[in-house]
């Protein structure tokens, strides 16, 4: 009896410890992965923030068959029933074994709630399920019920007792190249199989989320009572435990990762954005390819090039790498490079004559990097304007492969896309507006980025990824190389967390005109303001300030710089079709001229659109500043024109009202150092305003009040910006 009672004791003592010491089923987890990669980093912090120990099988070996993103196949079933029949025999038929796929799969739950779920089936194994019978659609009549919600076996969630997942295992060999989900599903529909071991799929969802095929069944809650996000299955009304992006879903499983698995609060933001940021610590700063591509003409070069030297971080820590494309741009990039070449650690420039396509370009950037002492790649292409602290902030996120995010001005058009569809092109996410109007700050997962953007090089000198390129099939070079990132698993993010910049807008640069920078005030205005507007012009705004009044409601502004004024004599010259200043003018829809002078219409220039956009945005609140009372948005202006005063053409005006609510008259040069005399009279007031200074502009009534003249001009050339506003 004794005898008895001790080895009775003993069995309850060793079952107590399979179970765990709090009475709970025994339960182990298993994931297959030959390689680390961000989509095992994913699986695994998942299964840290719920509490889940995960035994990683197969790492470091010889991946055998499918694909990166499904590695294995039948390789997977045997690393499992290798590992599965080695464990201990243990004596009762509650061990619990759990194995999913680990790139492409989040938990979204502890154990605790897995295992109670599981439970609560009365199932022995139960497999993930979806609405595809693949791979082989033959089978789909054999499934006992085709008609329930995803009817068909999905291998990549499973979980059972041991017992009988071991004898699902034996059900028949399988070599490393065979499909393992071909495997599982001819064992599920083995009737025999199936139904002494009940054998069950989880049709509802209610542990295993597939989301191939269920796209529009299944929800993101972002904003509810929860602080953490999770997702919804419309359909079954059930909230999945684990969530599998299978096939194409895994675009969209990354959307969703910035925000399952406590990635985001509801709160705080992005508390994964937290867990990743590092420290610089500078004297141990990583060795930077700065790769600058001017693949296109660009508006605003100078500053472009300007911003190049700026980036702060030591030379001495960056390899400098130029390519230009655009031999418009030769001699600013020529002379930035000789100038500033000498102050990095290294530099080497591809000119236009190499006569190299942009994927090639970009790929010698690349290969130079992970071929030599180099830490990261900082790729920045001339459309982007970034901050001066951009690279440092992206090197602390502790991202492999971020952006800063960039929009143009007063668009959407960004620098990233948050979805794909099916082809590889663009798709707008669910979040993009929220992302690129900052609604929501974070560093997000996403398929797409360009024009700027940090690589850390160490991600491309594995075997796997050595394949990476910028050249895929006719794809642009930026297309090709997210698309080899994708298929590598390689997750490219892009980070709103604070402003580092914006894109210019290249569509409207017409490098046939003169001076082409200047017709940007509607596509680039922000460039255009910081080198045309007049560095006093916002002050004017000031509460208090002092309005400049030179004659009787004759007000004074500065509105433009001196380059500004330079530049537009240059296009007017360019063109060099002055008027005769005679009274007949086919540039008029009267054909007839009642004061004429020599000038030249913005609309024979190409100027027309920009001018009145001018006088809309800047010239406009100057007027309802002093003329109070008078309001028309936008102002009307037929009449737009540059006069040319000369004591050998047309020296002076004789008096006249203007045909308009108010005139402005822009000085575009210097009285006694480009001319002398000139300068404008008004009569009734016997007032004159004289020295002029370039860039000022003077507004006046032009009816009525401002009877007034153009003083002759005695030496020298005078320009003048005229325009007639609200005829």
């Amino acid at each position: 009896m004794t005898a008895f009672l001790q080895l009775f004791c003993l069995f309850l003592l060793f079952a107590r410890n399979a179970e765990g010491n709090s009475g709970k089923p025994a339960v182990k987890v298993f994931t297959v992965a030959t390689e680390d990669n961000h989509g095992l980093q994913r699986f695994l912090r998942s299964a840290k923030i719920y509490g889940i120990d995960v035994e990683v099988l197969g790492m470091g070996q010889k991946w055998v068959g499918g694909n990166m993103n499904h590695p294995g196949g039948g390789q997977k079933v045997r690393i499992l029933k290798q590992k599965l029949f080695s464990m201990q025999k243990l004596p009762n038929r509650d061990q619990i074994i759990l194995f999913t796929d680990s790139y492409d799969v989040i938990f979204l739950a502890s154990l605790d709630d897995i295992v109670e779920k599981f439970k609560s089936m009365s199932v022995r194994v139960l497999f993930a399920a979806e609405p595809f019978c693949w791979p082989d659609a033959s089978l789909a009549k054999k499934y006992p019920d085709t008609t329930v919600t995803n009817p068909y076996l999905n291998s990549g969630g499973i979980i059972g007792y041991l017992a009988d997942l071991q004898k699902v295992l034996e059900f028949k060999e399988i070599r490393d190249r065979d499909d393992d989900q071909l495997f599982y599903t001819e064992a599920y529909l083995n009737d025999k199989l199936r139904r002494s071991h009940r054998l069950a799929l989880d049709h509802k969802s209610q542990i295993f989320q597939n989301l191939n095929g269920a796209l529009s069944d299944v929800q993101l809650i972002t904003n509810s009572t929860d602080e953490f996000p999770y997702i919804k299955n419309l359909l079954t009304n059930e909230r999945p435990l684990i969530v599998h992006g299978n096939g194409p879903a895994k675009i969209t499983l990354n959307q969703f990762s910035n925000y399952l698995a406590n990635a985001w609060s509801v709160k705080d933001g992005c508390l994964l954005c937290k867990e990743k940021r590092v420290e610089l610590k500078e004297d141990a700063l990583p060795t930077v390819m700065l790769a600058v591509f001017v693949e296109q003409a660009t508006p605003f070069m100078e500053e472009f090039l300007q911003q190049i030297i700026e980036i702060d971080y030591p030379k001495k820590k960056i390899h400098l790498y130029l390519r230009n494309n655009v031999e418009y741009h030769e001699t600013d990039v020529d002379k930035f490079f000789r100038t500033i070449s000498k102050e990095y650690l290294s530099a080497k420039r591809i000119k236009p004559a190499d006569f190299m396509s942009e994927g090639e370009a970009r790929n010698i950037a690349k290969d130079r990097c992970t071929n030599s002492e180099c830490d990261y790649l900082f790729s920045i292409d001339s459309v982007s304007r970034v901050e001066p602290s951009t690279l440092r902030y992206l090197l602390s996120t502790g991202y492999d492969v971020v952006a800063p995010m960039l929009v143009r001005e007063g668009q959407s058009w960004s620098n990233f896309w948050g979805a794909i569809n099916s082809a590889g092109f663009y798709a707008r996410s669910s979040d993009y507006m929220d992302i690129v109007s900052r609604n929501i700050i974070g560093i997000w997962n996403i398929p797409f980025i360009t024009n700027c953007y940090l690589m850390k090089i160490s991600l491309f000198r594995t075997e796997s990824a050595k394949a990476v390129s910028y050249i895929k099939d006719d794809l642009d070079a930026d297309m090709a190389f997210c698309a080899h990132l994708r298929d590598q698993g390689i997750m490219m993010h892009v980070s709103n967390e604070k402003y580092l910049g914006r894109l210019v807008n290249p569509e409207s640069f017409d490098v046939s005109r003169s001076n082409p920078d200047v017709y940007q005030v509607i596509d680039n205005r922000v460039d255009w303001e910081r080198r045309y507007l007049h560095p006093q012009y916002y002050d004017i705004f000031a509460e208090g300030h002092n309005h400049s009044m030179p004659c009787p409601d004759v007000y004074w502004f500065p509105m433009t710089t001196l380059r500004f004024c330079k530049e537009w004599i240059e296009i007017m010259e360019a063109f060099g079709q002055w008027s005769d200043g005679s009274n007949q003018d086919k540039r008029l829809e009267s054909g007839y001229e009642a004061v004429p002078t020599r000038d030249i219409h913005m609309s024979q220039v190409g100027l027309e659109k920009q001018w009145l956009y001018i006088l809309k945005t800047y010239v406009r609140p100057l007027q309802e500043l002093v003329f109070i009372g008078y309001y028309h948005n936008p102002p009307v202006s037929l009449m737009n024109f540059v006069v040319r005063y000369r004591p050998d053409e047309q020296p002076s005006l004789r008096p006249h009202h203007d045909s308009s609510t108010y005139t402005i008259n822009l000085a575009l040069n210097t009285p006694n150092v480009d001319y002398e005399g000139g300068g404008c009279h008004f009569i009734r007031y016997n007032c004159s305003v004289r020295n002029t200074k370039p860039g000022w502009l003077l507004m006046h009534p032009g009816r009525l009040t401002h009877f007034h003249e153009g003083l002759r001009v005695t030496n020298g050339t005078r320009y003048i910006m005229i325009s007639f506003v609200d005829p």
